[in-house]
């Protein structure tokens, strides 16, 4: 490839996302990580794209749901330039209702989500009846099924982006050339980098563990219940996830707390009671200070720019981050929204 116009450090999530927008744009770009495509927590196994609750909106509420209304298309055209699959689908999601309290509030949220959501999603309150078997217990009987929540397989997706990039005349490397404007999309441990320079708490890595079992369940909506994402993948794989853990020794290794996820889910699930286990994962995501992602202007390095903190909502929220970050470097034009520069970390 000829000198990069755009050097981006990370092949996670948000990295690839960025390099993938601004390619589109026929800008040449070069992704490098020393360790390769998604060796992160953009390589884990769960995938949910489900949105915030339609109420109380703010910034963050509205950009993930533009977001999440750009996925499809967004998806199918890294599918059309790689010829991989990403294992996109708008498949919704299904959550028990407990009480009357809740019942009520699911109520109230059908009318926000016609508002916010500007009528291209619904969130509903059905009979958990309607839809048979797969579906979480629930002492009303009733469920909330929300349009808007989708799945992506992570380490498929990533992957894909990658050979879109290339296919576009970029490159995704191991190690080369800095070259043109530098975008730094490190994960966790560039937060934590950010932190130890600036001699403050920028943001950390939180460790999440998840499972993979083998149950077919591939055009199924999401579920979730007991603070447990139940999400079927197309390949005939149920992610399970995730622990959330601020405090860790080893940060890619599996380990008890990922079993007590299982049987949770397994009590909670019991459709996936005899599910074989075919994989554990462990992984760190970052964190911003902010909880929102931290896209702009580089705090520390002149010139340079920043995209992290991605934590549970990264593949999310991907294509509007690719969207706005090629806007920023390649247009110089400003839409990130003030909650995710990085000042707001600070």
């Amino acid at each position: 490839m000829a000198t990069a116009d755009i050097t981006i450090f990370g092949a996670g999530a948000f990295g690839l996302a960025v390099g993938y927008a601004c390619a589109q744009r026929g800008a040449r770009v070069r992704v490098i990580d020393p360790n390769g495509v998604a060796s992160g927590s953009s390589g884990g196994l769960v995938g949910a794209l489900a949105p915030h609750v339609p109420e109380n909106w703010n910034d963050k509420k509205a950009f993930q749901l533009e977001s999440l209304l750009m996925a499809e298309s967004f998806w199918s055209g890294v599918e059309s330039s790689s010829g991989q699959q990403t294992g996109y689908l708008r498949s919704g999601r299904l959550q028990p209702l407990n009480d009357e309290r809740s019942v009520a509030l699911a109520y109230q949220r059908v009318a926000t989500a016609a508002e916010l959501w500007r009528g291209q999603a619904e969130w509903r309150v059905q009979p958990a009846a309607d839809f048979g078997t797969w579906v979480p217990k629930s002492a009303s009987g009733l469920v909330v099924y929300d349009t808007l929540t989708a799945r992506i397989h992570p380490r498929k997706a990533t992957h894909a982006l990658a050979a879109a990039i290339v296919g576009l005349g970029g490159e995704v490397v191991t190690d080369g050339p800095i070259e043109g404007k530098i975008v730094h999309a490190t994960g966790w441990r560039g937060l934590v980098e950010l932190s130890e320079g600036m001699s403050k708490n920028i943001g950390i890595g939180v460790k999440g563990q998840a499972a993979l079992l083998k149950f077919d369940a591939a055009d199924l909506p999401q579920l979730f219940a007991d603070s447990l994402h139940i999400v079927p993948h197309l390949d005939g794989t149920v992610a399970i996830g995730s622990t959330s853990e601020n405090s860790f020794d080893q940060p890619d290794t599996p380990d008890h707390q990922i079993d007590a996820v299982i049987d949770r889910a397994r009590a909670a699930f019991p459709m996936l009671a005899d599910a074989p286990v075919i994989e554990r994962w462990a992984g760190v995501r970052p964190r911003a200070k902010s909880r929102a992602p931290m896209l702009g202007q580089h705090p520390v390095r002149s010139r340079e720019f920043i995209a992290n903190g991605g934590f549970k909502i990264g593949f999310g929220m991907a294509p509007k981050v690719g969207q706005v970050m090629a806007d920023l470097l390649l247009d110089g034009r400003d839409t990130i929204p003030p909650g995710f520069r990085p000042e707001a970390s600070f």
